[in-house]
């Protein structure tokens, strides 16, 4: 009886290792693509109709989850908004509240204004790529490029960016984006 049990607690134990190591791969991700600040993403995602696995993403590349991020150029917070991107999204928001550029630093207004102004540039464009490669570069310099056969094609898509930091950043952004979509959206 006393071996019967001790087999029966090895096969368990040995189970449990095999499970273990058959996720082991996926927890590992998930500690280098985690999920913070769920109901502040969730909300902008809803409220915006942004794909939340993108407002991570975003989030993930600009600060790596610090609210305190600050960029050598002054970009703030999780999703690292500039001054001017700040104004333009409050002003296309036609947001009254007591908002500020100081705000940039509390988590919640930071995913809220992040997450309009993909909102905003994904309907300019009508591609992830591209929005995020305007997220990155501003729309300016976007804009130039996609007057550019040599970087679009239709006038509409980045075929090429000609910017390799910005290139770069996109191409970061995109990697997260799939990560997070083929690590969370199994767990539905």
């Amino acid at each position: 009886m006393r071996k019967k049990l001790s087999n029966f607690l090895l096969i368990v134990f040995l189970g449990a290792v095999a499970i273990g190591i058959l996720n082991i791969e996926n927890i590992c991700k998930k500690y280098i693509y985690p999920i913070r600040y769920g109901s502040y993403v969730e909300k902008a995602a809803y409220e915006t109709d942004i794909d939340k696995y993108l407002i991570y993403a975003v989030i993930k590349t600009e600060s790596n989850f610090n609210p305190e991020a600050t960029s050598d150029v002054g970009a703030r917070g999780l999703m690292q908004l500039m001054e001017d991107a700040f104004e333009w999204v409050k002003f296309r928001m036609e947001d009254e509240r007591d908002i500020s550029y100081e705000d940039m630093y509390t988590p919640e207004y930071n995913v809220e204004y992040g997450s309009y102004l993909i909102k905003l540039l994904y309907e300019e464009y009508g591609d992830v790529e591209t929005a995020v490669a305007a997220y990155h570069s501003g729309r300016g310099s976007v804009n130039e490029w996609l007057k550019n056969k040599e970087y679009s094609s239709d006038g509409k898509t980045l075929d090429k960016i000609p910017s390799d930091t910005t290139a770069h950043y996109v191409n970061k952004v995109m990697k997260a984006y799939n990560a997070y979509k083929n690590l969370y959206e199994q767990d539905k």
